[in-house]
């Protein structure tokens, strides 16, 4: 099911708009030298292998595969010298794939410079790994770097109706139930081969089933149909037993995927740890994308912990930076011990409570001016309107701290911040109450009742 040019190709549409470097390079142009080297970097089963396979047919010339885990510098070496003869003998180009190229040490990849900087072979070279940490500075300046991303469910889902029905997949033996189509999507988390490969294992086993003696008609086939006619359908059931992994019942856009979202995060706000990380496996087990989760628990981190831990939020931060740079499955210990610093933290929702109170003000009109000694006071001509006459800078007090009024005149009194006694909020309360009397005294304004 490997696609023959980029018309197959599914996935990637933001390397294959017209004029861009992909496209031009699988059409074989790329500079008046001919096609550019490229490296691809993404995931596993996103097309790397594929895309090398097409700019290799649009050249003309001859293909060579090597993979970095068995080839070695001689071998790179053999071909840099084979394809140099080739092409000043026959002006045959030689396109060589290297795949999983940060395996090779730095010796290795320089080995590589000389073909591609005198054009003796296309280099077009596979990695997982970032090229800026894997791959020599020479070889990445020689180089386009295109990066691709895990296929969306849609495309997986084309991915997999295509596999079904087309004659070089399953050529229509099976039919593949809805759930059973969806459960392939999730499992595959972006990943076209492991798609396919859990599709062939399912289909194999309807296939199977279906031939035993007596057997009804594929799971799913409506009953009286003729076994000869309708080929047997490949349900979840046959999914489940292929991978041996259950289906999450989840809908990532309806309802299940709120309700469960919902629940995890009620659960780390109830400092339940236990019920929430079964939330977060289950919505990792049914496929949810875990920078969507990360994003849940950043709010969390504010909305729900907020000043009682302060550090929720920079392991919440850190987790959702983590989370992108390492992927699943790792990712799911990050998620982990995110969820666990906030349910098991003290509770505060004043940050939250403190904003919505103040932008409730600020939209039933009490935004009254700025007071004079607070206004911008650098510009020419500021000093005569008043602005910045009679501010205190607070650093030229002992304490740091300097009586003067600070809000509008109607809003002089009114309190948003209101401390918990949980956590590190208990200490700040005292702090926030002391504030309050010192930067009080003796200011101006009519105080305003809440």
């Amino acid at each position: 099911m490997r696609p023959r040019g980029l018309g197959e190709l599914v996935g990637q549409a933001h390397l294959l708009a017209p004029g861009s470097p992909l496209r031009r390079l699988s059409e074989g142009g790329g500079g008046p030298a001919g096609p550019s080297s490229a490296i691809l970097w993404g995931p596993p089963g996103t097309g790397k292998t594929t895309l090398a396979h097409v700019v290799s047919g649009s050249t003309g010339g001859r293909f060579v595969e090597l993979s970095a885990v068995t080839a070695g510098v001689k071998d790179v070496r053999r071909v840099m010298e084979e394809s140099r003869r080739l092409r000043d003998r026959q002006e045959t180009r030689t396109v060589l794939f290297l795949d999983e190229i940060h395996r090779f040490t730095r010796a290795q990849q320089d080995a590589l410079l000389p073909g591609v900087e005198n054009r003796w072979v296309v280099l077009i070279a596979a990695t997982t790994e970032n090229p800026s940490f894997s791959v020599v500075a020479p070889l990445l300046s020689r180089s386009l770097l295109l990066t691709l991303r895990p296929l969306e469910p849609g495309d997986l889902g084309r991915l997999l109706d295509r596999a079904v029905a087309e004659p070089r997949g399953l050529g229509g033996t099976v039919a593949l139930d809805g759930e059973a189509r969806d459960h392939l999507v999730r499992l595959a988390g972006g990943d076209a081969r492991k798609a396919l490969t859990a599709l062939e294992a399912a289909a194999g086993a309807a296939l199977s089933e279906a031939s035993l003696p007596g057997a009804a008609t594929g799971d799913g086939a409506h009953a009286g149909q003729d076994r000869r006619t309708a080929p047997p359908t490949v349900s979840p059931g046959h999914v489940e037993r292929a991978v041996d992994r259950a289906a999450v019942r989840y809908d990532r856009s309806g309802d299940q995927h709120y309700d469960v979202v919902s629940a995890l995060i009620k659960s780390m706000r109830g400092s339940d740890a236990d019920a929430a990380l079964h939330y977060l496996a289950r919505m990792l087990e049914a496929g949810e994308d875990p920078r969507f989760v990360a994003r849940r628990i950043m709010i969390c981190a504010s909305e729900d912990v907020g000043l009682a831990d302060p550090t929720a939020l920079t392991t919440a931060v850190a987790a959702a930076q983590a989370v992108q740079l390492v992927g699943m499955p790792e990712a799911r210990i990050i998620l982990s011990q995110a969820v666990l610093h906030l349910a098991l933290a003290p509770k505060s929702n004043a940050c939250c409570t403190a904003v919505d109170e103040a932008i409730a003000d600020v939209r039933a009109g009490a935004a009254g001016p700025v007071p004079p000694h607070l206004r911008d006071s650098h510009y020419a001509g500021a000093a005569a309107l008043g602005h910045g006459k009679g501010y205190h800078y607070s650093h030229d007090d002992p304490a740091g701290v300097v009586p003067q009024q600070y809000p509008p005149d109607d809003l002089v009194g009114r309190d948003y911040y209101r401390p918990t006694s949980h956590g590190l909020e208990r200490e700040l309360s005292g702090r926030v109450s002391r504030l309050r009397a010192l930067l009080r005294s003796g200011r101006t304004g009519t105080p305003r009742a809440r």
